[in-house]
Parts: structure tokens; C-alpha cells; sequence
């Protein structure tokens, strides 16, 4: 029997791919976001082309909270080599379970409350939609083992929901969410572990500077990693 072929010479290559790899699955996060609410990746995936942009050409970078690594992809093709770690380890065994021969990544079980990146230190780290997660308690614990994971002229990246978008959020998300900071307040806790801080918002797929007050999303773009209490917590989790 022979194999199909596409009408068009040019999709060949779809047929091959999926010869090769076999079929390409979501992950368990990314998989329950096509169905309940799509349209909702195309904002996940512009945060990390957000961040691919800001870390292009850097060789070791690390994301804490990776989840399924469904947008990983995404930075990987701008980075050297990508350590992408979460402190669920049911989310790294299916990042795992789709990675593919050639990647760039190593997945890693680690929960960023005992301390830093195994590895480090790192030319950039970043992190999207963790910290609304961490208890304000612990926060900077969070913040300073992130610090302390970079070189000294390392790269930060902290994406979280404003404070201001929760009232829009739904039930789920609501649940999970209970450190949203306001645009002033998200760059003071990230003054006190980094020397710089350069904000910026998003409002669906669109990264601004504009009204504050009216931005659904935060990016916080962190150099100058300071070196200070870094230090463990026993009361929280990522």
C-alpha cells in the first residue's frame, strides 16, 4: 500500500514529520486549555514569545513552574539550552513523555521554596504564572533562590495576573490565585532582590507600557540579581 501524499507538494513534509515523531498530543494543561477555553494558549504563547524575545542568544536559561512545557518550545528555538522545572512531578513526566530527539531541555523536579536551580548559576531565569501561586509569606524566599540561581549579570523574567484583571478571572483560576499584586506593588517585590526593574503590561496578546491600572497581565523584566536571603520555606509550596 502506498503512502498517502498531499495534494500540494510543499505539506509533504506534514506527513513526514508525523512518520517520524508520530502524532504531536497537548500536554495536561495545555490539552484541558483547548478545550474548555482556546482561545486562552494564543495568550499563553505570547508571553513566552515575549519572553523568547528578551532572552534571545543567551546559552543556560531556566524556567521554574513549567507545567506541561507546552510554550517551552517556544523559547528554546532563541536559547542555548532550557532547565525547565516544576514541583509537580506528575506535569514533568508528561513534559518528558513528549520530548522530542534533538530538544534542548532537561526537565527537572525541584521546588524553588528549598532553594535555588540545581545547576546554577544561570544566564536567565523566568517564571509565568507562579508567583500569583506563593503566599505572600514566602514570596521573598521565592524571589531570592530565583536570585540566587543567576549569574551575576544574569536575566529575570516574572509574569504574573494583575491584581485588577481577578475580577474578570474565573472560579478556577480565582482559587489558585492568591498573591495578584497591583502594577506599583509587583515592582516593589522585585526591587528587593533585583537592582533593576523594568515593568511591562499585556492585555491579551499585546505586550505595552500603557495604563497600568488597566493591564490584565505583568511582565517584569529584573537585571542585577542581589545576593541576600535566599533561604528555605518549610510552609509552602510552589
Amino acid at each position: 500500500m502506498s503512502s498517502p501524499k498531499t495534494r500540494e507538494p510543499q505539506y509533504q513534509c506534514c506527513l513526514d514529520l508525523r512518520k517520524t515523531y508520530g502524532a504531536i498530543t497537548f500536554g495536561l494543561m495545555s490539552g484541558q486549555g483547548w478545550i474548555e477555553d482556546p482561545k486562552r494558549l494564543v495568550f499563553v504563547l505570547s508571553r513566552y514569545k515575549f519572553v523568547a524575545k528578551m532572552l534571545a542568544g543567551l546559552e543556560r536559561v531556566a524556567e521554574v513552574g513549567c507545567a506541561d512545557a507546552f510554550g517551552t518550545r517556544i523559547v528554546m528555538q532563541d536559547v542555548g539550552r532550557i532547565t525547565a522545572l516544576d514541583f509537580d512531578p506528575v506535569f514533568i513526566e508528561d513534559a518528558r513523555s513528549r520530548s522530542l530527539e534533538g530538544d534542548r531541555v532537561d526537565f527537572l523536579v525541584h521546588d524553588m521554596l528549598t532553594g535555588p536551580v540545581p545547576g546554577a548559576p544561570f544566564d536567565a531565569a523566568f517564571s509565568l504564572d507562579v508567583i500569583e501561586h506563593i503566599d505572600p509569606s514566602v514570596e521573598d524566599a521565592f524571589l531570592g533562590n530565583m536570585a540566587a540561581s543567576l549569574a551575576e549579570n544574569g536575566v529575570c523574567i516574572i509574569g504574573s495576573p494583575s491584581l485588577e484583571s481577578q475580577q474578570y478571572a474565573s472560579p478556577p483560576s480565582k482559587a489558585g490565585h492568591i498573591n495578584c499584586k497591583s502594577h506599583k506593588d509587583f515592582r516593589l517585590m522585585l526591587q528587593k532582590h533585583f537592582g533593576n526593574v523594568f515593568l511591562f503590561s499585556m492585555n491579551d496578546e499585546v505586550v505595552h507600557t500603557g495604563y497600568a491600572p488597566m493591564a490584565h497581565y505583568l511582565f517584569g523584566l529584573c537585571c542585577l540579581p542581589k545576593r541576600f536571603s535566599a533561604c528555605p520555606a518549610s510552609n509552602s509550596s510552589l
